[in-house]
């Protein structure tokens, strides 16, 4: 489209005092412009103006779109437009001749600074024909231009209202893409929200799959299945390859469309807007395309919020990939952590021990776990998380008897800046990292009563403070605790608090030590034997039949981590395919299998029958009651062993 404008200078203020009438519509008309926000208000008000300036029946604002003559804006009423005239009208401008005239028809171009001709029309009536003044030329030429500027100003102001509002549109539009967590949801939202911000009738983001070559259409509104296209071919391949946006017009560059698109989804495309999708590293890796808008062609000001959309939309995209790739990869680690987490073993008390945890894990009831060290307090408290609806949240385990008691609370609770000597910036505490997960405190016996006390404050309110703080941090952290001290005596003895006790003591779980296990000795071993021979990249070892007696007979005073230990060291130093017993033998304590608890201050005999009692009632509980498998570990006829224990005045328990 082509415009025309008002060349000629500006008259003289001493021109315009000569004609008061047109000096009066002038200012008019710049106050006009000074107070509408619309170019259709202020030409409203203007061309009024100009009528009764010029004694005018019809005042038109006439503009010349693709070669066709439109009335923009009127006033009044006329006869037939004479078209013809308005084009003789921009010739005789081109050449730089006076405003013409035709009969009871004045016209004047005025502002050829936008893309499109456009024209002041006037029509006087025949009764005022023979008093219009000699230089109504020149009077109309210089309101035509007044009217040029003021309508110039409008609308610029007009354009850059328009502009905020887009924007405005496409943050609001942005905040809400933030919200949306998957990657389907999110395309569709961004489709729909370009086709209603620019008017059109569908879109489609392509992404570009590098590997195949091709641009996949995800979503391409209103096509029922994936639409993918060659990444060279049509506006969208254009636009890739090059980078710059493009726009196709109802009747230019047609060409450029790829019809083998609209003939595979019977649309037809007539306008066309694309853009390209580029990534904070400056890459492209695909395009944003509108077609058909409703009314007319995209514009230069559509191209400008499409490519603001689209560098929102790429900005969110990329947050959403990473976003799902980060979730995958916690996933796959929650999953692998959890696997680690297996409570293995098939005796009653590891059984009854499994069903309780999967009772109390989708709860967040406070569980106090008992044992003795090294029987797995961390294993079942991790086990209870993973198996909760917190799985996917931190899980963070502190040793309380590891930390200097002067360090405690700002491990617990975290330290402002300056808050003691080496607290040079701030730092969260466990609590606030464990905020949604699970606060695993080990050996909580060995906690100071001040210590105690404040633990009791968070877990009362969910509220931190750090140290040297004054801000109340909300908290939503389960606590699970574990101590091998006997928690009930100390709360006698006055070195544990009794309210904390029973706050920590909602349900308790006591493990068994490794010796009570019976044949669950075996499968741990078993599958930390296979976990680290995998480890060494060797074949998995065999154990002989009197490894796993043995292994079955032993006292097991460090519990499941002397196992462990046991099976790394068999996995990369054994020699052969089969671990025997004299290997065991080997690895264990050269002390011998069990360290002495017998006092020094009492005859041979009474030591001897102790020991005797001990080892005896060991090896009943190590197979679980069963008197013939206890009689044959320890090398005994059945009927011998119940005379044994006669004799040491053991009882007698009928067999299970």
């Amino acid at each position: 489209m082509s415009q025309v404008v008002w060349l000629q200078a500006a008259p003289q203020a001493g021109q315009l005092t000569q004609h008061p009438e047109a000096a009066l519509a002038a200012v008019e008309m710049l106050w006009a412009s000074a107070e509408q926000a619309s170019s259709h208000t202020f030409l409203q008000t203007a061309l009024p103006i100009l009528s009764r300036t010029f004694h005018a029946d019809f005042v038109a604002l006439v503009c010349a779109e693709a070669g066709q003559w439109k009335v923009q804006e009127r006033f009044g009423s006329a006869g037939n437009v004479p078209y013809d005239f308005l084009a003789d009208v921009l010739d005789r401008w081109s050449i730089g001749q006076a405003p013409a005239d035709r009969g009871l028809w004045l016209a004047v171009p005025f502002d050829q600074r936008r893309s499109r001709s456009e024209v002041l029309l006037l029509a006087v009536s025949s009764a005022m024909a023979a008093q219009l003044p000699a230089d109504i030329g020149d009077r109309l030429a210089t309101l035509g231009s007044a009217l040029g500027r003021s309508l110039t100003s409008v609308r610029k102001r007009e354009q850059e209202q328009k502009r905020i509002h887009r924007l405005e549109a496409v943050l609001e539009i942005a905040s809400q893409w933030n919200k949306t967590r998957e990657m389907e949801p999110l395309l569709i939202q961004m489709a729909e929200a370009a086709t209603k911000l620019l008017e059109a009738d569908r879109a489609s983001i392509f992404l570009w799959d590098k590997a195949t070559h091709s641009l996949v259409a995800r979503p391409a509104l209103g096509v029922g299945e994936e639409l993918r296209i060659p990444d060279n071919v049509g506006v969208v391949g254009q636009v890739l390859q090059t980078g710059e946006s493009r726009r196709v017009d109802s009747k230019l560059n047609q060409h450029e469309i790829h019809r083998q698109v609209d003939t595979k989804t019977g649309y037809d495309t007539r306008t066309l807007l694309c853009v390209p999708m580029i990534s904070r590293g400056g890459e492209r890796f695909g395009c944003f395309e509108v077609l058909n808008k409703l009314e007319g062609n995209f514009t230069a000001e559509d191209e400008a919020a499409l490519e603001e959309l689209a560098a929102h939309a790429s900005t969110t995209l990329e947050n959403t990939q990473e976003r799902l790739g980060l979730l995958a990869i916690r996933k796959q680690m929650t999953e692998q952590a959890a696997e680690g987490a297996r409570l293995i073993g098939q005796s009653p008390a590891i059984q009854a021990l499994r069903s309780t945890v999967q009772r109390v894990a989708n709860t967040d009831l406070a569980v106090l776990i008992l044992g003795e060290n090294v029987t797995g307090t961390e294993v079942v408290s991790q086990s209870i998380h993973y198996l909760s609806h917190r799985r996917d949240k931190p899980f963070i385990a502190v040793n309380c008897a590891a930390i200097a008691e002067s360090l405690l609370e700002a491990e617990l609770f975290g330290h402002e800046k300056g808050a003691f000597t080496d607290a040079h910036d701030s730092r969260p505490g466990k609590f606030e990292i464990a905020s949604g997960g699970t606060l695993f405190l080990d050996e909580i016996g060995d906690m100071t009563l001040a210590g105690q006390s404040k633990l009791l404050r968070v877990l009362e309110e969910k509220i931190v403070v750090r140290v040297g703080g004054s801000t109340s941090i909300h908290i939503d952290t389960r606590v699970l605790a574990a101590t091998n001290q006997n928690l009930a005596e100390m709360v006698r003895q006055k070195k544990f608090r009794e309210d904390l006790y029973f706050r920590l003591n909602v349900v308790t779980i006591e493990l068994p030590p490794l010796r009570a296990r019976g044949d669950d000795i075996l499968l741990l071993a078993e599958f930390f034997l296979h976990d680290f021979c995998q480890k060494a990249r060797r074949k998995t070892l065999k154990l002989s039949a009197e490894a796993r007696r043995r292994l079955i007979a032993h006292g097991w005073p460090g519990n499941v981590r002397e196992l462990r230990n046991l099976m790394e060291r068999l996995a990369f130093l054994s020699q052969g395919d089969r671990i025997e017993a004299e290997d065991l033998a080997f690895i264990l304590s050269p002390r011998g299998e069990q360290a002495s608890t017998l006092a020094l201050d009492q005859p041979l005999s009474a030591a001897t029958d102790h020991f005797q009692v001990e080892y005896i009632t060991q090896a009943i509980s190590r197979v679980r009651g069963n008197m013939s498998e206890a009689a044959k570990l320890l090398g005994l006829h059945r009927s011998n062993l119940y005379r044994k224990m006669r004799q040491l005045n053991m009882d007698q328990a009928e067999e299970t």
